[in-house]
């Protein structure tokens, strides 16, 4: 958590999601918007998801209004907000519509209203933003469109000066197969590579992803690296499968992912056979930067 611009966050998001897609963002954020004590990585992928989810409700494309403002609340305003200074953000599509008796149960985890997916997404955006003390909800109507708020508390601190500029990420070119059995990391993360360029494959655990790395490999059309999250529930994680991968192809780009910086594989990485470490929750550039390093060299 480091104080930090909902703004920035905001357009990062935009600039990703937006990228080949039908829809435009038609934007609203003032300059003086308050700062807000955030986990970056996490916020960004709440604005993406709701983005995504936006983009995909309108398929012949459309317009999407993305909208921030400083907001004082009181008591009973929007329950169960505390009193005080809040960041709202409201992403707006005017795509298919959710009907009003689903809209109770749209940030429970597993449902969902798409063809396609688990529905974990907006459970976990539901979460994320309730661990930051905020609040999200959902204004729905079919054939209209889908109305998202969620509000962050305001910090009274500033935002920390950037020493140097950030640059615009390249274009990235390759094939990328990514391994984590977090739903919103996965999907929102390989939405995004793809947007900027690269062919992905998505895998949930290690043992599905050794299966795609080799069809692909047997196929003559290999990855040219591969994501791992180093800590699979139930499942295997990153510090077996890159084991077995090396056993497969000695020349496996691997990058090991995860948030817990103290384990000493994050720290040793090459030890135990990957290219480079990717700590949690990262953003889509600092990925884009590592990928290029790891496939171009």
């Amino acid at each position: 958590m480091k104080t930090a611009s909902l703004k920035d966050v905001i357009i990062k998001a935009i600039d990703f999601c937006m990228r080949g897609s039908n829809a435009r963002c038609q934007t609203s954020i003032p300059d003086t918007l308050w700062p807000s004590k955030i986990d970056v990585g996490q916020i960004g992928q709440v604005v993406s998801n709701l983005l995504i989810n936006a983009d995909q409700a309108m398929p012949e494309g459309g317009i999407i209004k993305v909208c921030a403002k400083n907001v004082t609340l009181g008591i009973g305003d929007v329950p169960p907000l505390r009193p005080g200074n809040y960041i709202k953000t409201t992403i707006e599509d005017h795509g298919t519509g959710i009907p009003k008796e689903q809209t109770l149960n749209i940030f429970d985890p597993y449902y969902t209203t798409k063809q396609k997916g688990s529905g974990l997404g907006l459970s976990i955006c539901h979460t994320i933003i309730k661990k930051h003390c905020g609040a999200i909800s959902v204004e729905s109507e079919i054939g209209i469109g889908s109305i998202f708020n969620f509000y962050i508390p305001a910090s009274n601190k500033e935002v920390p000066i950037k020493d140097k500029k950030e640059t615009a990420p390249t274009q990235g070119k390759g094939k990328v197969l990514i391994m984590d059995d977090d739903d919103l990391v996965r999907d929102t993360t390989g939405e995004l590579l793809e947007k900027i360029g690269y062919d992905v494959a998505l895998a949930n655990d290690g043992d599905k992803a050794i299966a795609i790395y080799m069809k692909a490999k047997e196929s003559g059309e290999p990855f040219d690296a591969v994501i791992l999250d180093l800590t699979i529930p139930g499942g295997m994680g990153g510090k077996l499968a890159v084991k077995k991968l090396l056993e497969i192809d000695p020349e496996v780009k691997a990058i090991v992912a995860s948030g817990y910086s103290n384990d000493p594989i994050m720290s040793n990485f090459r030890e135990y056979g990957f290219s480079r470490v990717l700590a949690k929750p990262f953003e889509i550039q600092e990925l884009n930067q590592i990928l290029h390093a790891v496939i171009v060299g």
